[in-house]
């Protein structure tokens, strides 16, 4: 039974490697300020779920605790971002 788990997370883990490529490609040739916001957001959103599941991998806590840090900055960060964006101005 453990052997399926490993191998569903592992599909998972590929998964999500190419969704973070297909993204890394979406912030580099985005056609707009937007596009590339959202796409990093996305990235980050995918890292996090992928310290995830390399915390299922390896029965270790410290990577949920590294993932819900990234969470915290990755939500700061954009939400300062998007405000730059739309004000033009960062305070």
């Amino acid at each position: 039974m453990e052997s399926v788990l490993f191998i569903v997370l592992y599909f998972s883990l590929i998964v999500h490697l190419v969704l973070i490529g297909i993204s890394v490609w979406r912030v580099w040739r985005g056609e707009n300020v937007i596009d590339r916001l959202m796409g990093a957001d996305l990235i980050s959103t995918l890292t996090v779920c992928i310290l995830l599941l390399i915390a299922l991998f390896e029965k270790n806590s410290i990577f949920i605790d590294v993932a819900i840090g990234l969470v915290a900055l990755s939500f700061v960060s954009t939400i300062a971002l998007a405000k730059y964006v739309a004000d033009e101005q960062m305070f």
